[in-house]
């Protein structure tokens, strides 16, 4: 009975919807696979649409996800719908929660979405130019805002951030990056930077420019970092040897190697903590 049922729309509903198809179809930020603009259990709207106009089960559904955003925060709303807002501005006129379903079951969670390559994200039948620009925006932006809570801080008493941070910009990075925190005399961190970045098992590092960059921001300290993509932080036999190496040569300036720290998926291994230093 089911199938021989047919849902007639006007066709003014039908000739904008195809209008709507072409300019999205040949505009730079919809050149991706178009995701259907109806789901199976939703029936096609009798509504007349004027041009840029949302069908209003998107519009009703948008509003009902932002107000509970404002009234809950992130942890009111799954990894999912989080995704769904960020991609409310990229598709302006589409269900999205398909594809925010698609990219949480490619890539795990929201912040291996977020954290994705470019490329890996173009992948998905349905990611173009203008979602990947918004998810890189949400990603940047959650950088800068873990860097600023460490930058100017003693060490000690903003450790855990120190650590949010790390894994923030490195836990989901596919190649190994090397990256120094120096410190003053008081251990306040007064410049952040990366020094190399490697394939997926090695960076090189050169404990010579490391001291270098020291003397030149006058620090009296250091800590090292790193990450592994493999996801398991205990350090290889070089990084041991590596550190020892930068210990040594940061000694013998009078500066002082607090720590080197090792960043896994989900946790990290510290070098002073397990007796490497």
């Amino acid at each position: 009975m089911a199938q021989k049922l047919k849902i007639r729309a006007p066709v003014n509903v039908l000739l904008t919807m195809i209008s709507d198809a072409r300019v999205m179809s040949n505009g730079p930020a919809f050149s991706e696979q178009p995701l259907p603009l109806f789901t199976g259990d939703e029936a096609i709207a009798t509504e007349v649409l004027k041009p840029g106009q949302q069908p209003s089960y998107i519009r009703d559904h948008r509003k009902r996800l932002r107000d509970r955003f404002l009234m809950g925060g992130a942890q009111a709303l799954p990894d999912y719908e989080m995704l769904e807002l960020i991609l409310f501005r990229a598709i302006p006129r589409r269900d999205v929660k398909p594809l925010a379903r698609q990219l949480i079951d490619r890539f795990g969670d929201f912040n291996a979405v977020v954290s994705a390559p470019a490329n890996h994200l173009s992948d998905v039948p349905g990611v173009g130019e203008a979602v990947i620009c918004e998810l890189k925006v949400v990603e940047a932006a959650a950088h800068r805002l873990s860097r600023a809570r460490v930058m100017r801080q003693q060490v000690i008493s903003s450790w855990d951030a120190l650590l949010d941070y790390c894994h923030t910009t490195m836990a989901h990075r596919e190649t190994e990056l090397f990256r120094v925190f120096y410190l003053d005399r008081k251990n306040v961190l007064i410049a952040d930077e990366e020094q190399a970045s490697g394939t997926v098992d090695h960076v090189p590092v050169y404990p010579r420019e490391v001291v270098k960059r020291a003397l030149e921001h006058n620090a009296s300290a250091l800590i090292l970092v790193h990450n592994h993509p493999s996801g398991d932080p205990t350090p290889s036999d070089s990084d041991i040897d590596m550190t020892r190496q930068v210990q040594v040569a940061a000694e013998a300036l009078g500066i002082t190697l607090h720590d080197h720290i090792i960043i896994g998926k989900s946790c990290e291994l510290s070098f002073r903590s397990r007796g490497y230093l």
